[in-house]
């Protein structure tokens, strides 16, 4: 009986060491578009488009430590924005004023690598992510929809406080990088010129909350 005791307690002690090398981080911000606006705009083009280069950001990663400090795992983001506005058009040589709304989302999935000071005792943590995947985007105005995706990566840098053993919560900034060579839009692909590309780069700032397990 003791010695089932035993080997009971050891396993427990064995399964709860291997239990805290897990961590999920999920986070919501808001986001920025850092790629130029193309010239030759209206105003109410510009203010348009303006408002389509802001919106929310979501994140969530997971990550199994590897040894102190060194952690790997999986990152997936959402950034969404839309804009409602009037474009600028001609018809019969008369110009018009066109109601329209867009809607925007880049999405991002690939692995991550966590650099962190979690195994010390303090209870200021603080952490980079640097993960590398596929960045996704889609475009949505009226019955017009396009479509693309390349490869991207994503930089986290935060802060958290320690509150609980397996809780800890924080400010974060990430950066976010890629450029679409072509888009699929309304299921016909078309290519881009050098300036004709579309920059997905942004910045975001965002609460972060971590659970160890």
């Amino acid at each position: 009986m003791i010695k089932k005791i035993i080997v009971v307690g050891v396993f427990s002690i064995s399964t709860l060491s291997f239990a805290q090398k897990f961590s999920i981080r999920p986070s919501v911000g808001y986001a920025w578009r850092t790629a130029k606006t193309i010239s030759g705009l209206s105003r109410e083009e510009e203010q348009y488009v303006k408002g389509l280069k802001n919106g929310l950001n979501f994140d969530i990663a997971a990550h199994y430590e590897v040894k102190n400090g060194l952690a790997f795992g999986l990152k997936y983001s959402n950034y969404s924005a839309s804009s409602d506005g009037f474009l600028l058009g001609n018809v019969n040589g008369m110009p018009v004023s066109v109601p329209v709304t867009t809607k925007d989302n880049i999405t991002f999935f690939g692995f991550s690598g966590l650099i962190s000071n979690n195994h010390l005792s303090t209870r200021h943590k603080v952490f980079a992510d640097i993960a590398l995947g596929v960045l996704s985007y889609t475009t949505k105005t009226g019955s017009v929809k396009g479509t693309g995706s390349t490869f991207g990566a994503e930089v986290d840098f935060g802060y958290q406080y320690q509150v609980s053993k397996n809780f800890l919560i924080g400010p974060k900034v990430g950066l976010s990088g890629g450029t679409l060579n072509k888009m699929k839009i309304n299921g016909v692909t078309y290519k881009f010129d050098d300036d004709q590309k579309e920059g997905l780069h942004r910045v975001s700032l965002s609460a972060a909350a971590t659970f160890r397990f």
